[in-house]
């Protein structure tokens, strides 16, 4: 299971319903720039090349050429009826997208740019969970709107399989529900599930 991290469609999508991004899409992604965009675009919506340019600490010719670069592999598209021939807005389409479909992850070079591509939102994702845990710890727990947690379970690979997709169905029917919601109070959340098999110290 390997989805981008946002990503429900307006139908709770499941993993057999998300797109594969082939080899091109993939090299085209793989780059530590482009992921951030994608990544930007995925958590807060349509972005101009100077927007992001002035979130990135980039020339807005950077991001312009790097939008592009995505646009060619319909990583993302341009806001239709929205800003002007100077001002061009991009957005990331809705749906599930995969990093490791079966014809990408059999060549070589499929292979090596999925490595990068997912590395990449990892330690991006990563740093955004270091930069709430460096804000937040200086106030009061009570404070927190966040769930931190770990568990550790012993499962066979069926009762892996049962509880992802149990997890799967949660968080999509709560990204259909609340994707485009608006107004007060209302912010962008992040939803991580982490669910992988460790390695026993005194088998390795």
């Amino acid at each position: 299971m390997n989805r981008s991290p946002d990503d429900a469609g307006d139908v709770p999508p499941r993993i057999g319903e998300a797109r594969e991004l082939d080899v091109g899409a993939l090299r085209a992604l793989a780059h530590p720039l482009r992921v951030e965009i994608y990544d930007i675009l995925s958590q807060f919506g349509p972005q101009t090349a100077s927007s992001l340019a002035e979130q990135l600490g980039e020339s807005s010719g950077a991001t312009s050429y790097h939008l592009r670069a995505l646009a060619k592999h319909d990583l993302i598209r341009e806001v239709p009826d929205r800003g002007t021939g100077r001002e061009r807005w991009w957005e990331r389409p809705k749906g599930a997208v995969s990093m490791t479909g079966q014809t990408a992850v059999r060549s070589p070079a499929g292979r090596a740019a999925s490595q990068v591509v997912i590395s990449e939102f990892y330690r991006r994702r990563n740093r955004q969970l270091e930069e709430f845990i460096a804000r937040q710890i200086r106030k009061d727990p009570d404070e927190w709107t966040a769930m931190l947690s770990t568990a550790t379970v012993r499962l066979t690979d069926a009762q892996f399989e049962e509880l992802g997709h149990e997890l799967e169905a949660v968080i999509d029917s709560y990204v259909a529900r609340y994707r485009e919601q608006q107004g007060e109070g209302v912010r962008p959340f992040t939803i991580r599930t982490d669910v992988f098999p460790l390695t026993d110290p005194e088998q390795s």
